[in-house]
């Protein structure tokens, strides 16, 4: 069993005055996600860094954390990861 480490950038976008993710962006390190996450929020409602560990044989999540959150991001954005 082989665990891979992906790091994410989620953005938000505002669809009928609501936020709702919007593009995915796969980053190569935790301080490119990071970078790239507090750069974007610039010319966006919101974004957020994300590290994703699974199985890289099944695809099964083992763990999804939050490592930076820039902008307006939902509230019950780290729930819906955990629900994942």
């Amino acid at each position: 069993m082989t665990m891979r480490t992906t790091y994410l950038v989620q953005t938000f976008v505002l669809k009928r005055k609501r936020l709702c993710p919007g593009d995915q962006q796969v980053s190569p390190t935790v301080s490119g996600a990071l970078k790239r996450a507090e750069a974007m929020a610039a010319r966006l409602p919101g974004t957020a860094a994300i590290q994703i560990v699974a199985d890289d044989e099944t695809g099964e999540l083992e763990s999804a954390t939050i490592l930076g959150r820039f902008g307006d991001v939902p509230d019950d954005f780290a729930d819906t990861l955990q629900a994942a």
